[in-house]
């Protein structure tokens, strides 16, 4: 029995969310620089000889086909390939918070049964089986940081001159979650941003911007907005992360995260330069 074991799945954060327009299929357009931090999920995998896909929730219980599951029948249909898998899922990173956890969670399960199984897929063959499942995926099979613009699948890395500096943040997911969905189908959402440039995004960094999406959010969840008071109530600059409700504030300094609400979740963080999984796939096709 082949087996990889503790593959980490990384959450990210969006220093900033720009929706820039609409297309005629009603998906957004955007702008977004999406960060790896070290907050992960971790899964475990085994070979298996009959072709199933099993699941084994380690922590909190999952939906029945979350998209671990997905991603591996995917990756099977598009290689015909006759092995399976178990695989364990020990959640740590919060869903409805616009932390991407289960997109990661998908993207890690691409990169170790592309190397469990064998199959030698590129990072582009790995994107494109990725994409079709959510849009976020194909940004955590990258390898690294990156500004992110169009539905999210045109993804430019963020390397050398443009590499984001090593940074300390408060990460805070309030009770209450978000449904992405309810947020984009809001009349009230601010569609028609101004482009962004990546110069522009890298003269200020982490004070670039804003997310479209928060005035939304905070109309929807009180949360959001109690999240980000209790932030600056330490000194702190919140702002939301995706769709939410999970919002987040770099620390320059060490800052005292004690005395939360019940029921929320207060990390701190640091970011990532690299995905832990950036050599599991080649960039040749």
């Amino acid at each position: 029995m082949h087996s990889l074991y503790d593959v980490p799945a990384p959450a990210k954060l969006n220093l900033f969310l720009h929706i820039t327009g609409r297309r005629a299929d009603g998906y957004h357009l955007l702008q977004s620089v999406f960060m790896l931090i070290d907050w992960c999920d971790t899964l475990h995998f085994t070979r298996r000889t009959d072709g199933r896909i099993t699941r084994e929730d380690l922590g909190a219980p999952l939906p029945e086909t979350d998209l671990t599951v997905r991603a591996a029948r995917a990756l099977q249909q598009a290689t015909g390939c006759t092995d399976g898998a178990h695989i364990g899922v020990l959640k740590s990173v919060p869903s409805q918070a616009g932390m991407g956890g289960g997109s990661s969670d998908a993207a890690s399960t691409l990169l170790a049964l592309n190397r469990l199984w064998g199959l030698g897929l590129s990072r582009g063959a790995l994107q494109k089986i990725g994409l079709a499942l959510g849009a976020d995926i194909p940004f955590f099979l990258c390898g690294g940081n990156a500004w992110v613009e169009g539905i999210g699948e045109t993804i430019a890395p963020l390397e050398k001159a443009h590499q984001l500096p090593q940074a300390r943040f408060a990460v805070v997911k309030p009770a209450a979650g978000l449904e992405t969905k309810t947020i984009f189908s809001s009349p009230s959402l601010k569609r028609d941003s101004d482009s962004a440039t990546i110069l522009g995004f890298a003269a200020a960094h982490f004070d670039f911007g804003r997310n479209d999406l928060q005035p939304v959010a905070e109309a929807l969840c009180p949360d959001v907005t109690q999240a980000i008071e209790w932030l600056g109530k330490r000194g702190l600059q919140g702002r939301m992360t995706g769709s939410g409700s999970a919002v987040f504030a770099q620390m320059s300094h060490a800052v005292d995260l004690s005395g939360a609400p019940k029921g929320w979740q207060v990390k701190p963080c640091e970011n990532l330069m690299v995905h832990p999984l950036a050599g599991w796939a080649s960039d040749e096709d």
